[in-house]
């Protein structure tokens, strides 16, 4: 029951602020934030929220410095439009979601290239011995049969010779 209302209130949370930074801080180091995702404790007194940037790795700090100056504005937005006792304090953390997406895509990428490079040696791989090595019991009868009438047949040729 707690878990419900806990995914509920983080839900609610990342609505709020993703609602909030839409309509934009007065904070020119604020670069284009998406919300990802929120976790809020068992006892809802604290909320971890998880951004992406767009952007390159200087944005991302200044992004960061945005977020941490303004969390009292923003704790005081989620206070206003949630529904609990306590307003619960806000940690913003950088979530790694798209550098870790784009190193599963490169090892993908290299996975595939390797199969494919493993079926060009495939295709023109041959046995090391036999196609079938192994030796049938019927089969062995009739090369014992063969071999015997290869014999009387050589006996019979050297009688005619002789």
């Amino acid at each position: 029951m707690a878990g419900e209302r806990q995914a509920r209130v983080a839900d609610r949370i990342r609505v709020v602020l993703a609602e909030r930074l839409e309509k934009g801080l007065r904070d020119p180091r604020l670069g284009f934030v998406t919300i990802t995702d929120v976790k809020v404790t068992g006892d809802l007194q604290h909320a971890s929220v998880f951004y992406t940037v767009m952007g390159d790795d200087a944005l991302r700090a200044d992004t960061a410095a945005a977020l941490k100056s303004a969390t009292g504005l923003l704790r005081t937005e989620v206070g206003k439009n949630l529904n609990t006792r306590l307003t619960p304090s806000l940690e913003f953390f950088l979530d790694a979601i798209p550098e870790n997406a784009g190193h599963i895509a490169d090892l993908l990428r290299e996975a595939r290239e390797r199969d494919a490079a493993v079926a060009g040696l495939a295709s023109t791989a041959t046995y090391a011995g036999d196609a079938d090595p192994y030796v049938k019991p019927r089969e062995i009868v009739e090369a014992e049969a063969a071999e015997e009438v290869d014999e009387a047949d050589e006996a019979d040729e050297e009688l005619d010779r002789a």
